[in-house]
């Protein structure tokens, strides 16, 4: 067995065993993309054999180089590096795409060298910014190398990336650019001409690089070239031909996606099978990351009977968070002063990371930001949040720790109409996997559950309001997620009415008329959405036989359906009945959006008038 070093012949003959690992592992799984592994093969040859700093028995190292494959189809390409880098076996190798193995269609984080999940184009990129500026921050000198496709770059996410990389400034970014030509259906926009490419990318401020991706002198000089950089990011423009090295599929179109027809000959043409192994370099330092600076957290208060908007518990909470723990950081769309986050970047300007109107840039920044020890929060206004819901999903399958805001959320904002309100947000949350959702009703309880957030695995979502709302919990209260609150309760009540945010105070309102018409309600404080206390509501539901929920919210997905979800087949002989948002808004004051949706005080008396009729 050979050892490979940093020559060209050797990372030419590495080249080649790349490409028949990545035809093997496809052609035992009947299915993958070895044409896209075998254009990127020389490349990522090069790159690891003498410019990755990399430690495969610690990849969790401070000090290790990033890879990101955001050209996830190529996965191939990634588990023959990790066999050749001996990470994995060839028997590891050839489970590729089979049930049970983490060598998955597209790379996870079930595999310890894998970060984040990819596989959905154009979100590799905008992740790399989030590591690069973490592993800034911490002060690793560590590198992020990001494989790209160049059928991606027509992705907007790709672009909102290249302006971030260049705005921040990052000088430990580098893209690398497959150009190879053909995407699934046919040739890319630009094909091979990467001085179009370089022209648009260089004027955003970029250090470009183009070469032929098949040269290993080219492919050594262009890496060099990225390290030496230090204060703008570099892109690598690789010209490349898909299927390299197999006449019958080097540049032939239609053969995206699918096992070479003959791997054996395909084999046998690329030189047989190798089993050299690489010698990567170590990791660039070996400083283990500092211990986070950590105080106690003395959380705002505001006092019980007076107003404030949920936003304004969520900013000076956040602030307060920032100040005892020093890993707490924020990714913001441009709207620091609607959100409240503006108090976290007077406080931290450091650690607060202006995204501008640039929402999937904002995620992928929070994403990559959290594979580097980072505890981000991320916050925009609630409707703008359906921009980014492909980089939420995929941070889920990557099980990413990402604590989201929305604010502005539903009808209650008022004049500012439709298009601002977020009425789809707690349906696109909900649908996360493993996600927590959250729905605070005043400024105490906002703030409780914000910082709650800071501990919890996964995607966490927290829905927040501009208009304000009466106070009506101490601020030394807890609010555990998964719980809720009986607000108004007896033995003979005859309707539970369930709410969440805005529509508590509302449902309050509608509890006191219906007592002064001798009907007792029951009205629970759902502030978790998911999840959902369900034993609390199942047990309502039988006390009293009819359940009404009210939502700032479309009324498909959100807190109803939840509920009913809950109840439907557990509790029998319920009356069921939602109030949402049904009719499309238009421009009007709070109160009054709030009585056009009917959700307000008076149209919950009257449904519940109805359901005990």
């Amino acid at each position: 067995m050979s050892v490979i070093e940093a020559r060209a012949s050797d990372i030419a003959e590495l080249g080649q065993q790349l490409r028949v690992d990545a035809v093997r592992a496809s052609a035992r799984a009947g299915s993958g993309h070895p044409t896209s592994s075998m254009s990127a093969a020389d490349l990522m040859a090069g790159l690891l054999a003498g410019h990755l700093h990399y430690d495969f028995e610690n990849p969790h190292l401070q000090g290790n180089d990033r890879l990101v494959f955001s050209k996830g189809h190529a996965s191939p390409l990634l588990y023959a590096m990790l066999h050749a880098a001996g990470a994995i076996d060839e028997e590891h190798l050839l489970t590729y795409r089979k049930l049970g193995s983490d060598l998955e269609g597209h790379p996870t984080p079930r595999l310890p060298w894998v970060d984040v999940a990819t596989g959905s184009l154009g979100q590799g990129l905008p992740i790399g910014v989030g590591m690069a500026l973490g592993a800034r921050l911490t002060g690793s000198p560590a590198r992020v190398w990001v494989l790209c496709g160049d059928g991606e770059i027509a992705e907007g996410s790709m672009w909102e990336a290249f302006a971030a990389a260049a705005d921040f400034g990052l000088g430990n970014l580098c893209a690398i650019v497959d150009v190879n030509r053909l995407g699934q259906t046919g040739p890319t926009r630009y094909e091979w001409d990467t001085a179009s490419y370089a022209a648009q990318i260089g004027g955003f401020g970029w250090h470009t690089v183009e070469i032929d991706g098949h040269d290993p002198a080219q492919i050594d000089r262009a890496y060099a070239e990225a390290e030496h950089e230090s204060s703008r990011p570099t892109v690598i423009l690789a010209r490349t031909r898909k299927g390299k090295g197999v006449a019958a599929a080097e540049d032939k179109e239609g053969l995206h996606g699918k096992p070479l027809d003959e791997p054996e000959k395909a084999v046998v043409e690329l030189g047989g099978v190798r089993e050299a192994i690489v010698r990567v370099n170590g990791p660039r330092s070996h400083e283990p990351r500092q211990n986070r600076h950590s105080k106690p957290l003395t959380l705002p208060s505001f006092p019980v009977g007076s107003s404030a908007a949920t936003r304004d518990g969520f900013g000076a909470a956040l602030e307060a968070l920032g100040e005892a723990n020093s890993d707490v950081v924020v990714v913001d769309g441009e709207v620091a002063d609607s959100t409240r986050t503006a108090a976290f970047k007077k406080a931290f300007p450091n650690r607060f990371f202006e995204c501008y109107i640039a929402e999937q840039q904002m995620i992928g920044a929070a994403v990559g930001l959290q594979t580097q020890g980072w505890i981000p929060y991320a916050s925009t206004f609630a409707a703008f949040l359906t921009r980014a819901h492909d980089f939420l999903r995929m941070a889920a399958i990557g099980g990413a720790d990402l604590r989201v805001v929305g604010s502005h959320a539903g009808v209650s904002i008022g004049a500012d109409g439709p298009s601002q309100m977020g009425l789809e947000d707690l349906a696109m949350m909900r649908a996360l996997w493993r996600s927590v959702v959250l729905y605070p009703c005043d400024a105490n309880q906002c703030a409780h559950l914000t910082s709650t957030m800071a501990d919890l695995p996964g995607i966490s979502y927290l829905r927040t309001t501009r208009a304000e709302t009466p106070v009506i919990y101490r601020g030394d209260e807890l609010f555990p997620v998964g719980g809720s609150r009986t607000l108004v309760g007896s033995p003979h009540d005859k309707v539970v009415i369930v709410a969440a945010g805005i529509t508590v105070s509302e449902s309050l309102g509608a509890a006191e008329r219906l007592a002064d018409e001798g009907i007792p309600v029951r009205v629970i404080d759902a502030y978790s959405i998911k999840p959902l206390d369900a034993a609390a509501i199942r047990q309502a539901a039988a006390d009293t036989g009819r359940v009404l929920t009210v939502e700032d919210h479309w009324p498909v997905g959100g807190l109803g359906d939840a509920v009913l979800d809950a109840v439907a087949g557990q509790v029998p002989g319920v009356r069921f009945r939602k109030l949402a948002v049904r009719g499309m808004p238009g421009s009007a004051g709070p109160a009054e959006q709030l009585a056009a949706a009917g959700i307000d005080t008076a149209a919950i008396v009257q449904a519940a008038q109805h359901l005990i009729v």
